[in-house]
């Protein structure tokens, strides 16, 4: 977990603004269609190319949420699994981040940089105060899973929604950094930071199944999962106050 972490760390110190430029400049819009049309009056050329990334950005992320949290939610429940339920749960939050911040680009597209400066502030709080509700959650169902002594049941769908997110969010937060470097913008460097984050639970998840998995039923130990859920608080915190203070990420 720490060298994924210390990847993420590397690839935020050693992301090249002008290389981004380029490379935006280069690429095809023909894809964005579903983006709002770029106000070109009111945005410069080459920050409207960023734009129009950071959308396709977010629509990838947004469609991949809908899956992982569907599927995490709906095998956690069927397992009783409060890890992977947590990790649903938080999809569904970064799902609603990705929905403002898209808003948050459509303000800035329709009134210019000045005007989105609020729209971002809303967005950060919405997604850091969703965070520290999820985190009260998911200690008082750990502490009462704890308690029962719950023991979840097998969730291949749950092991594979897990190992399929920890690269895919490697490779959306890198891009979601570079592009927010370029803009600006601490709302979606904020929800790069949630993808990173998104990426270490997907570990913690992972980790705590396969052991679930292998230790649970040869040596009966059923507090896997409550501790693995326990483990994801801690980042649900440290996730959820940065957003709502507006500090970014060092992730150390």
């Amino acid at each position: 977990m720490r060298a994924y972490i210390k990847v993420m760390q590397d690839t935020v110190s050693t992301t090249k603004p002008e290389a981004a430029a380029e490379d935006q400049a280069g690429k095809c819009c023909g894809g964005c269609e579903a983006a709002p049309a770029i106000d070109t009056g009111r945005v410069d050329p080459q920050r409207a190319s960023l734009i129009r990334e950071a959308f396709r950005l977010e629509y990838a992320s947004l469609a991949w949420m809908v899956v992982e949290a569907a599927v995490a939610v709906t095998a956690g429940v069927a397992a009783g699994s409060l890890v992977l339920l947590a990790f649903g749960l938080d999809s569904l939050i970064e799902m609603i981040s990705a929905v403002t911040l898209i808003w948050r680009l459509a303000v800035e597209l329709r009134h210019g940089t000045e005007f989105s400066e609020r729209a971002e502030d809303i967005a950060r709080r919405v997604a850091g105060g969703l965070l520290f509700a999820l985190a009260a959650y998911v200690t008082i169902s750990a502490g009462w899973s704890l308690w029962s002594r719950e023991t979840p049941s097998l969730s291949l769908a749950g092991i594979a929604v897990t190992a399929a997110s920890i690269p895919l969010m490697r490779v959306l937060a890198r891009r979601k950094i570079a592009v927010a470097e370029r803009l600006g913008s601490r709302a979606m460097r904020a929800d790069a930071m949630e993808s990173i984050t998104c990426g270490v639970l997907s570990s913690i998840a992972l980790a705590s199944l396969a052991l679930q998995a292998i230790f649970g039923a040869l040596l009966g130990a059923w507090w896997i999962d409550a501790a693995g859920s326990l483990v994801m608080v801690w980042f649900l915190i440290r996730e959820g106050r940065e957003a709502w203070s507006g500090e970014e990420c060092c992730c150390d």
